[in-house]
């Protein structure tokens, strides 16, 4: 009988075993630290990686992760990349990282330079980390601006005169922050030489509208939020391709002509979004054909191409669809008197003009900035709407609004 018991005991202790170990390691801590070290458990089961970003990358250790932004400003180097080694809280540091930012993770309260970064704050429920920004001029999320009003944000500023005093003051475990290249805008260096825990998170800079939105999963990787961060990005991925197969087998015939941000916008020069950049292939995406984007120029590059204006007058002069881009703009007769030629094209004389600022604050702040990169899905479905009415009869335009005669 004593033998029986002990055979029952052990029997139950080992089938008790892999769940025991399972709820220990099932899910990411998103919330506590680790009581007890145990080198051999892995504490991310939860993990991402980019699909459609080409910025960023990840790699996963027991108690840490390695990331690596590749691309903090257009044309970066190899020497330009930075590195962040995330260790989960509770666990001890790993040696070889001499040049990267060692960051605890669940990370705590947050600084965001970028209106960008806000809509993947909202989707992963970390508004809450938010204890301030560059500004609250330009948000939209009414979360963020209610906050503001009640004077629960900091307003820290940006590029190289940014208040460091009051981020030291403010004691952030993380400071989001864009590169750009330029030593006169950038805020990150600033930061850095002054110990601020600081983060580059360049998703202006990936070429597709889904590359950029996935980098809430780069978000996700500090607060240990992967698991959050697949199921809305997935969702949205779905819904985005979704959409593109409604337009898939369209015949060239069938796509209309799309002049894309071909406005004067200064030393007169007009740009056109080159062949790898996301309005290319948002265009792409919705049916369309983007004038000049078969030129040899737009090939090949996400940066906008000038062009001199007699080339895009003679090109995009019968486009059947004008999205210029503009700001302070209410009607037709406002963007004809930034330039009179402007009412020689065909978009125009037929009211085919659509401007991105449907949803614009009154200090000029646009949505379409904000969470329009966070929700491909959504800008893409307002341009299906546009160019092919007829796909979706009665979707309602998000970020774009035709714009009236007067």
């Amino acid at each position: 009988m004593k033998f029986r018991s002990l055979l029952a005991a052990l029997i139950v202790s080992i089938a008790l075993t892999p769940f025991a170990l399972f709820s220990v390691s099932a899910d990411n801590l998103t919330e506590s630290c680790v009581e007890s070290f145990d080198a051999t458990v892995d504490y991310f089961p939860e993990k991402v990686e980019p699909r459609f970003s080409e910025g960023w990358r990840v790699s996963y250790h027991n108690n840490y992760k390695v990331v690596d932004v590749l691309t903090p400003f257009p044309g970066a180097a190899d020497i330009d990349a930075f590195q962040y080694v995330l260790v989960q809280c509770g666990t001890p540091a790993p040696e070889g990282f001499d040049d990267a930012l060692m960051i605890e993770v669940p990370s705590g309260a947050l600084i965001a330079l970028s209106t960008t970064y806000v809509p993947h704050l909202d989707d992963l429920g970390l508004l809450d980390n938010l204890i301030g920004m560059d500004s609250g001029l330009y948000v939209s999320n009414s979360e963020v601006v209610a906050r503001f009003a009640a004077g629960d944000l900091l307003e820290v500023g940006s590029g190289p005169s940014v208040n460091v005093e009051a981020i030291l003051d403010a004691e952030p475990a993380l400071v989001l922050a864009f590169g750009s290249g330029s030593p006169d805008y950038d805020t990150h260096p600033t930061l850095i030489e002054a110990g601020v825990p600081v983060v580059v998170a360049s998703d202006y800079v990936e070429g597709s509208p889904l590359g950029q939105a996935e980098w809430a999963k780069f978000i996700a990787l500090f607060y240990n939020r992967e698991a959050l961060a697949n199921e809305v990005f997935e969702a949205k991925a779905a819904s985005y391709a979704d959409l593109t197969a409604l337009t898939a087998a369209l015949s060239d015939a069938e796509r209309p002509a799309v002049l894309w941000n071909g406005y004067l916008s200064y030393a007169d020069a007009w740009f056109i979004p080159g062949s790898d950049s996301f309005a290319a292939q948002y265009v792409r995406d919705a049916g369309g054909m983007l004038v000049l984007g078969d030129a040899p120029e737009t090939q090949d590059t996400a940066a906008g191409v000038p062009f001199a204006f007699e080339t895009v007058y003679e090109a995009g002069l019968d486009a059947d669809i004008w999205m210029p881009g503009t700001f302070g703009v209410t009607t037709l007769m406002d963007f004809v008197a930034q330039d009179e030629r402007y009412a020689d094209f065909a978009a125009v004389t037929n009211g085919q003009v659509y401007n991105f600022d449907a949803r614009e604050n009154a200090n000029g702040g646009n949505d379409y900035f904000e969470s329009g990169v966070a929700n491909p899905q959504l800008v893409l479905a307002d341009l299906i709407a546009i160019l092919h009415p007829d796909l979706l009869p009665e979707h309602e335009l998000v970020y774009f609004r035709n714009l009236p005669k007067e």
